[in-house]
This record gives C-alpha cells, structure tokens and sequence, in this order.
C-alpha cells in the first residue's frame, strides 16, 4: 500500500469531523451510547497510545452513511482515529450507476477503504491489506455480514472475516450497532424526522472468541492465546464471527 493512503484518511477524517459531528447532531439527532468502551482499548496501554495491534470495529452495514457516522461518534482526534474499511472490489460496482464512477476505486482509498479479495477462498490473500494495516496498529472497520441489509435487521449469518482478523492479528473487536438511518432519504435528514443511534459495545479479545474456556483478564488488551493451541478451523472462524453478529444485534 502506498504511504500516501495510509495519511489521507487521517487528514479527510479530521478535517471532516469538525463539520459532520454538528450536522449528524442536529439533523439526525445523533444519539451516541456507550462511548466507554472504545475508550477502554484506546486508553488501556495509557492515554492517547493506540493499541500494538490494532483495533477491528465490527459494524451493521445499513445506509452508505455509515463509514461516516462511526469515527464521527468518536471524539475528536481520538486515537483510534483515522479508520481504514473494507470494501468490495471495483469491479463490483460496474452496474451500479453512478456509484460505479466514486466507489472502490481512487475517492474510496482515499477516505481509507480498500477491498477486500474476492473469489480467493483464503482470508491470508483476501484480507492482506486490512492484516498489515492491523499489524501497523491501525483501526480497522468491517461490516460482518458482508453487504448492505436489504430489510433494516441485523442477520444472522456473518463472513468469517471479522473472526479472522481478530485471530490472525491480536486484535480486539468492538461490536457497532447504528439505528435509525435505514432508508434515510435527504428529506428525511433535513427535516430532522429521524433519530439515529451509534452504540458501541463491550470489545471482544481473541482468547475469548475462540477459546470458551478461557478466563477474561482485567486488562481488556491483554487477552493473548494461550500457548501450545491449534490454529481454529474454518468452523470455528464462523462461528466466532457468528459471536460478533450476535453481540451486534443485542445492542
């Protein structure tokens, strides 16, 4: 990855924060619950230090608004600030109308959105980006079920992605559930008929994702596997993100 889209999020997100926040607030009446949790990883090792590895913010997918609306519930500068995504290939969008000219391509890396390898049957080669960029402590926004909800419910079946990268990197997941912007139309927005909430859930570590018996530490970052234990199986992977989806939808 180039290091020019590796800093271009950060500036885009910043700049931008300032200006979203106080719109989301006013239009949508931005409702913001469970800030702590967050905070709890991003404070864990001392303040304002991001976590050696990394954090995943596993979140329902149900308007296009929502890679923006999650680091806008953030606080300003926070230092789980900028986020990188995941993202369909480009060629995805090639039907898609006037998305196909804006989405996965040039603008989407920009804000931080990279995509995710199709077809490849292997989460090493289709998530290699999002791993390095895990790897390098960065955050990293995944939508578990894979695409845009086509009726407003969270499902109930996830991609193993989320599961994966929390496995393959140490990082811990925070389960995101946003409400209230289903079909939200511009007219909607500026005629303030909606309210809208970002609730951030208590994170997941690794360990106790794939481990049902392992005891959940203090520290919220220090949930290393324990030694001497298999990789999980494919089974398992689904499963634990199955676990994340869950936690999503009980929010």
């Amino acid at each position: 990855m180039k290091s020019f889209y590796l800093y271009s999020p950060l500036i885009l997100q910043t700049a931008l924060w300032p200006i979203v926040r106080p719109l989301f607030l006013f239009f949508i009446r931005l409702n913001i619950r469970g800030i702590e949790n967050p905070e709890k990883v991003a404070f864990a090792h001392g303040r304002e230090q991001m976590p050696r590895n990394g954090v995943i913010f596993a979140v329902n997918h149900s308007s296009e608004l929502d890679p923006i609306l999650v680091p806008a519930s953030l606080p300003f500068l926070s230092p789980l600030m900028p986020f990188f995504y995941t993202s369909r290939e480009q060629t995805f969008y090639k039907t898609s109308g006037w998305r196909q000219f804006f989405y996965g391509g040039f603008l989407f890396k920009l804000w931080g959105s990279h995509p995710v390898r199709s077809g490849a049957h292997n989460y090493e080669e289709s998530l290699a980006t999002h791993i390095r960029l895990l790897e390098a402590g960065k955050s990293v926004c995944i939508f578990p079920e894979g695409r845009k909800t086509r009726d407003g419910a969270v499902g109930t079946e996830a991609h193993g992605g989320v599961a994966y990268l929390a496995w393959r990197t140490g990082a811990s997941i925070i389960p995101v559930r946003i409400k209230g912007v289903f079909t939200l139309t511009l007219r909607e927005f500026l005629a303030r008929t909606r309210s809208v909430e970002v609730i951030f859930g208590t994170p997941f570590y690794p360990a106790e994702l794939f481990y049902t018996n392992y005891q959940r530490p203090r520290d919220i970052c220090v949930g290393n596997f324990p030694q001497n234990v298999s990789p999980p199986s494919l089974a398992e992977i689904k499963a634990a993100a199955n676990r994340v989806l869950l936690a999503i939808q009980r929010l």
